[in-house]
């Protein structure tokens, strides 16, 4: 779905017209120019056919054709490059005079305005994202979290059951890899946020019989953010207008984040393969039965899990001692 884009503009309807204040609004393959008052269109132009008339300058000055007495002011910088990406795809699609040219014409714009469409929108989001430097990521994760935080409270916190969570984050990623957190309410199972950020319900640490069920869930929502980038969702969330001014300027504009929590508890997870997940717990040392038998007491939907259990015949070490299992299963009292 094509993220909806808008500015003010000035607008003309003539050459010896006053100019107006409108709200310009970029649409899947038209710019619609619209009373800020009332709200009615008061103009459509053709996305493939706008015109700038004075390249390089401020504010830039649109057409909606070479001979149109219409022209409209446009001093958003978002909206300016997002006009211009298109305009610049359109002239690289322009056939050589003589050649098809009807045809090649048509076909040509037609391709534009729907990568215009589709496709820009979530290169725009992936190019970002491609981008982002660490620190970035994590202060995007942290003012995701706030969002969520509306929703499930501030994460449980005690001095030895964060010691035991840390260390068990510790065991199974690496040190300062990973922030493991415990939430009270809102949440079943686990999710997780950009910057190595994993949410687990307390329901999941409060029933477990052990801390191999933990880490379970944990493994299971790292390997999760690993298929598919977490800062994808949230950028998704924050809109186009957002992603562009994170691309500009290294930060999202206030509120752009506001409704994630309702977002990121209501996702579908990406969907994992039983070769991807027993992969993951082999490399972490940890038994997957636990896991498996957490989920589906039946075991029947996780019975792969089960019969594969890479320490199924093993007596592994336990992931951390006692002491710090009970101070974890009691870190929301």
């Amino acid at each position: 779905m094509y993220a909806r884009l808008e500015s003010s503009g000035l607008w003309r309807d003539s050459a010896a017209a006053q100019r107006r204040e409108v709200i310009v609004a970029f649409r899947e393959a038209t710019l619609v120019l619209s009373d800020p008052k009332s709200e009615a269109a008061l103009s459509h132009w053709s996305l493939p056919a706008i015109e700038r008339l004075n390249p390089g300058e401020m504010p830039a000055i649109y057409a909606p054709g070479k001979d149109a007495s219409e022209t409209l002011e446009v001093d958003d910088q978002d909206m300016i490059l997002a006009l211009e990406t298109v305009r610049n795809a359109v002239a690289g699609s322009q056939p050589k005079p003589g050649r098809l040219r009807g045809a090649i014409l048509a076909s040509g714009t037609l391709l534009i305005v729907a990568a215009a469409v589709f496709w820009l929108p979530d290169a725009l989001v992936r190019h970002t994202a491609s981008v982002l430097p660490s620190a970035t990521r994590a202060a995007i994760g942290r003012a995701a979290l706030a969002d969520v935080q509306r929703l499930t409270g501030t994460p449980c916190a005690s001095p030895l059951g964060t010691f035991a969570l840390t260390a068990l984050g510790d065991r199974l990623f690496g040190q300062h890899t990973a922030e493991i957190l415990v939430v009270r309410e809102g949440l079943t199972g686990a999710a997780h946020l950009p910057g190595g950020v994993i949410l687990l319900g307390d329901a999941v640490v409060g029933n477990a019989k052990g801390p191999d069920v933990v880490a379970g869930y944990a493994l299971v929502e790292r390997l999760r953010a690993e298929v598919e980038d977490p800062i994808l969702a949230v950028l998704r969330h924050a809109g186009l207008t957002a992603t562009f001014r994170l691309l500009t300027s290294g930060a999202l504009p206030d509120g752009a984040l506001s409704g994630y929590g309702e977002t990121l508890l209501k996702a579908v997870p990406p969907a994992l393969t039983q070769e991807q997940t027993l992969a993951a717990f082999a490399a972490a040392g940890v038994a997957s039965s636990p896991y498996a038998y957490a989920i589906d007491p039946t075991g029947e939907s996780t019975v792969g899990l089960i019969e594969a259990d890479p320490l199924r015949a093993l007596v592994p070490e336990p992931l951390i001692p006692d002491g710090d299992w009970i101070s974890l299963q009691g870190i929301c009292s």
